[in-house]
């Protein structure tokens, strides 16, 4: 066996047409960390053969995969990964491109939110494995300042069947502290409108408390199931005033909130840029705290809960441009 560090390895992933079978993925991921890990639960045999051992042995009752992945934000395979995560997308020629391509992401209103197909090239074990089925957990988009942004995913996934992989890498577009706009409004409607504020960092959670789907005469699971989403984050920002945050925070007062990712520096099509903007339609500030310190400048950090808005029939809309024609 080859020895060697986690650089050498590769991760992919690709759509499933048909769920739990599987595909050749289509974007392997330059990730930070990744992990991806087989599973399985065994049943002791506790029954006695007339001696005081408390076990005879234990026979496996369940298999499955589970893991992790972090990763830059790139325009190419990010919008696939929010797929997985929120369940529906459309893709369409952006107006006045003929290359680009405006691809929204919306909550599907089911239990089998879009499935992929993980991939894992292991030059060191010899052995490169595809886990089909495998479904977003939960997702969590870090917009920090003085790097390149990051985003961590948890996955669930059927068991790895052995295969031969030749990872392809493509080069994408990614996004720093510096391509990011910060908006609040009194409603989704006004935030092209509204001001950018300026805050330190954020923290954006989409939750999918999914379940695994068993079945008797089955070792895996038959499919995993997403159950109520969730999305919630914390911000931080420098303490200015009391208009800023504090007393929409305290008053409960609800907002439309943008995250928007626009990386001005490169030009696509004919005039466009590499864009990924999430819009909560329905955002309530949950808490605040201000901890000083004398010889610091004093800051400020909130954490929210978007909601659903009747009104809007949407959490959660995201709009991402790149050249890619569908996903």
């Amino acid at each position: 066996m080859a020895k060697g560090i986690g650089r050498l390895l590769s991760l992919g992933i690709g759509r499933e047409t048909t769920r739990g079978t599987t595909v050749t993925p289509a974007y392997w991921i330059p990730f930070l960390e990744a992990g991806i890990e087989e599973k399985d639960e065994k049943a002791i045999d506790e029954a006695t053969v007339g001696v005081i051992e408390d076990s005879v042995g234990q026979t496996i009752v369940k298999q499955w995969a589970e893991g992790s992945w972090k990763a830059l934000i790139g325009d190419r395979h990010f919008p696939l990964v929010l797929y997985a995560a929120l369940g529906t997308l459309a893709s369409a020629l952006k107006s006045g491109e003929s290359t680009v391509y405006d691809h929204t992401v919306s909550v599907a209103q089911n239990a089998q939110h879009q499935s992929l197909t993980v991939g894992i090239d292991d030059p060191l074990g010899g052995q490169d494995y595809q886990h089909p089925l495998a479904v977003i957990a939960s997702l969590e988009i870090a917009y920090e300042l003085g790097k390149l942004l990051d985003y961590s995913v948890t996955v669930k996934a059927k068991k790895g069947a052995t295969a031969t992989l030749t990872p392809s890498q493509v080069a994408e577009n990614r996004f720093t502290h510096k391509h990011f706009t910060f908006k609040l409004a009194a409603a989704q409607s006004g935030l092209d409108a509204a001001s950018a504020m300026n805050i330190r960092s954020l923290t954006l959670k989409i939750e999918k408390n999914v379940e695994e789907d068993l079945a008797l005469g089955s070792l895996a699971p038959v499919d995993f199931l997403n159950k109520q989403l969730a999305i919630e984050g914390q911000l931080e920002a420098i303490w200015q005033n009391e208009t800023d945050f504090k007393q929409t925070a305290l008053a409960g007062t609800v907002k439309a909130m943008r995250l928007d990712l626009a990386n001005n520096d490169v030009t696509i099509g004919t005039s466009s840029n590499p864009r990924v903007k999430i819009d909560l339609h329905k955002v309530i500030f949950k808490e605040i705290t201000r901890p000083v310190s004398i010889n610091e400048v004093i800051m400020q950090t909130l954490s929210f809960k978007a909601h659903y808005h009747t009104t809007d029939a949407k959490m959660v809309y995201v709009l991402c441009n790149n050249t890619v024609s569908s996903y």
